[in-house]
């Protein structure tokens, strides 16, 4: 069934949680990115022979002891209805986990810590696009790992990562197109540029309360 850019535009700019009942376009679209990226991982593991597992990498801060029964898009749909983040929070934690596997050739995405990647990405991508946000404690509880393991995985991955967080519009921009053409060749799919939008809304909002102090 084909999707309307409208619906997905509508989604990424005015979605609300009070007007809105359906989980916003662009997780499915990670969810099937990260899915096909684990899938391709494994296939390489098995041609190299060797299984992807929790041993197969050398950069162990996300792996489990049990591999986890959940889905990536039911894992993603689970954060998405307890925290609440915003649609573009999703584009902002993908830009992460490309930046933190490019920084880390030996790492790879595997089903031992796809979870705890994708809870700690998200958790450090709220902070930095949301104003308001939850404790580590409350993201911890929705991911399904302690309070403790929640504060080491951030303080790893922000350390890993050289604390380089900062996502300015056009790469923004850039990693939107890129979700677009890896899910939606041919669909018509668009995912919008949700950090200008804000930008704009703040400077409104700015505007708009100076006039209130002047009048």
């Amino acid at each position: 069934m084909a999707i309307s850019p409208r619906k997905l535009r509508n989604d990424v700019y005015s979605y609300t949680y009070q007007n809105d009942s359906n989980t916003p376009l662009v997780i499915s679209v990670l969810a099937s990115l990260i899915e096909r990226t684990l899938v391709r991982n494994e296939r390489t593991g098995r041609k190299c022979g060797s299984t992807m597992s929790k041993t197969g990498s050398k950069i162990r801060v996300f792996d489990c002891y049990e591999r986890p029964d959940m889905s990536i898009l039911s894992y993603l749909e689970r954060i998405f209805k307890y925290t609440k983040a915003g649609p573009s929070v999703y584009v902002v934690a993908y830009v992460y986990i490309d930046r933190f596997c490019r920084s880390q050739p030996e790492f790879r995405i595997t089903a031992w810590n796809v979870h705890r990647l994708l809870i700690t990405t998200i958790m450090v991508a709220s902070k930095y696009v949301e104003d308001m946000n939850y404790r580590n404690s409350y993201f911890a509880r929705v991911g399904g790992i302690t309070t403790k393991e929640m504060n080491k995985l951030e303080l790893d991955f922000l350390f890993l990562m050289n604390f380089k967080m900062h996502v300015n519009v056009s790469v923004f921009e850039s990693y939107c197109c890129h979700l677009e053409r890896e899910v939606s060749i041919g669909g018509g799919y668009h995912i919008e540029k949700t950090l200008r939008c804000a930008e704009e809304l703040k400077f409104l909002q700015v505007d708009e309360r100076g006039y209130n102090q002047i009048a």
